[in-house]
C-alpha cells in the first residue's frame, strides 16, 4: 500500500494538471488589476498587492494557485514611491523587461494644506507612474530588476499607466486630470516616449483622448450634477491578430462599484496616437459589464494574452460577487473572448465563474 501510495497522488495530479474545465477565480485570494503575457511556454501575471511588485509564472493560464512566485521590487520608506503600489504591468521593449507601475509617498493620504486645493477630496492626488528595468536574460523571470525612473506626468495625478506600441513609436496612456487637483473626472492621456522611461512630450503636447462623458462612465450611474467619481483608467492595448486594427480598452465608472466595466476606443484610419480625433470611441455602453444573474459584478481593469498553442484570445480580469464589500471583495478571472468577422472588434462573454473549457493547448 505505501508503494501504491506515491503513484496514486501522481496520476492525480496529472488529472488535476490536465483538467479540460476550469472554474473562476483562477486566485483564491483576494486580487485585482491582473496583468499576463504569455513567454516561452510560461504564463506571467502581475497584479494590486499595494506593498512591492511580485512576479509569478504558471504553466495554466486558469490557476494560480500553485503557482510560482517571486518579489521583483520592494521600495524603502520614505520615497515618492513607497506606497500604494498598484497595478504593475511586465513589457518586453527593445530587448529588456520593463515594469510599470503606479505608487505614491504615503499611503494616499495628503495633509490638509494641500487636499484643500481640491475640488473634491483628492486623497490620490501624489500618484504618479514609475519604471523598473529588468535586464541580462530573455526570460522575465530570471532577469535583474532595478528602479529605472519616475515617468513624467507633469507633476500630476497619475494612475494605470500602460505603454501603447506603435508604428510610429512608444506612448504611455495613464489615467489624468485635467488640472493638478481637480480630483474628478479622471481621464484618458498619452504623451509619446523617447524610451520605456523617458517622455518627450511636454505639457502642452500632452492629448486627453478620452472622458468619462457617458452615463455608463459615472458613479452613481448617470450621475446628472458633476463630475465627482466618473473615471476612465486602466487602459490596454489590445490588436486585432488579423486585420491589425488598434485598440484601447479601458475601465468606466468607480473600481469598488457593481458598474465598473470595459469601454473601448479605436484608433481609426492608421492615425496618429497624438491626434485625439483620430480616437473613435464606442459611446454605446460598455463592451463588458456586469451580469447580476451569475453575481458577476464590477468587472474590469483587464489584460489580454493567448491560449497556449496560440490559437485563443483570452481576457483575463477581475471582478466581484459581491459589490457590497468594494475593493475588498475583487478576484481575479479569464474567459475566452473572440473577434466580430465584420468589425474586426473584440467580442467579450457574459463573465461569470463556469465550468468553461480549458484553453486549447493547456
Amino acid at each position: 500500500m505505501r508503494l501504491l501510495a506515491p503513484l496514486l497522488f501522481a496520476v492525480l495530479g496529472l488529472c488535476q494538471y490536465n483538467q479540460t474545465t476550469f472554474s473562476n477565480p483562477v486566485l483564491d485570494t483576494v486580487g485585482a488589476d491582473p496583468w499576463v503575457i504569455l513567454h516561452n511556454g510560461w504564463y506571467y501575471m502581475t497584479y494590486t498587492t499595494n506593498v512591492d511588485v511580485t512576479l509569478l509564472r504558471s504553466k495554466r493560464l486558469t490557476n494560480w494557485n500553485d503557482a510560482e512566485n517571486k518579489t521583483l521590487f520592494a521600495p524603502p520608506p520614505g520615497l515618492s514611491y513607497s506606497t500604494d503600489i498598484w497595478a504593475p504591468e511586465l513589457h518586453s521593449i527593445h530587448g529588456n523587461w520593463y515594469v510599470i507601475f503606479t505608487a505614491d509617498p504615503a499611503n494616499d493620504s495628503p495633509p490638509p494644506e494641500v487636499d484643500m486645493y481640491c475640488d473634491f477630496n483628492c486623497p490620490a492626488v501624489h500618484h504618479r507612474m514609475f519604471v523598473l528595468e529588468g535586464t541580462h536574460s530573455d526570460s522575465p523571470w530570471d532577469a535583474t530588476y532595478a528602479y529605472k525612473a519616475q515617468l513624467d506626468t507633469y507633476d500630476q495625478f497619475a494612475i494605470d499607466g500602460t505603454y501603447f506600441q506603435h508604428d510610429s513609436g512608444l506612448y504611455h496612456i495613464y489615467s489624468c486630470w485635467y488640472r493638478a487637483y481637480d480630483a474628478w473626472p479622471a481621464n484618458l492621456c498619452i504623451t509619446k516616449l523617447l524610451n520605456p522611461y523617458t517622455v518627450s512630450s511636454n505639457f502642452s503636447e500632452r492629448q486627453i483622448i478620452s472622458v468619462p462623458s457617458n452615463p455608463w462612465e459615472k458613479t452613481p450611474y448617470g450621475r446628472p450634477f458633476n463630475e465627482r467619481l466618473s473615471s476612465n483608467e486602466a487602459p490596454q492595448q489590445l490588436t486585432n491578430p488579423k486585420t491589425g486594427q488598434q485598440f484601447v480598452i479601458y475601465s468606466a465608472a468607480r473600481s469598488d462599484n457593481r458598474n465598473y466595466c470595459l469601454g473601448l476606443l479605436e484608433l481609426v484610419n492608421g492615425g496618429d496616437p497624438m491626434n485625439p480625433s483620430d480616437w473613435r470611441k464606442d459611446n454605446s455602453g460598455c463592451v463588458f459589464y456586469q451580469n447580476p444573474p451569475a453575481e458577476a459584478y464590477g468587472v474590469g481593469h483587464a489584460s489580454f494574452t493567448t491560449s497556449p498553442d496560440g490559437s485563443e484570445d483570452w481576457i483575463v480580469y477581475h471582478g466581484m460577487r459581491d459589490p457590497s464589500n468594494g475593493w475588498a471583495a475583487r478576484t481575479i478571472r479569464t474567459q475566452m473572448f473572440t473577434w466580430d468577422e465584420q468589425t474586426g472588434r473584440p467580442v467579450f462573454p457574459k463573465p461569470g465563474y463556469g465550468p468553461y473549457p480549458a484553453p486549447s493547448g493547456q
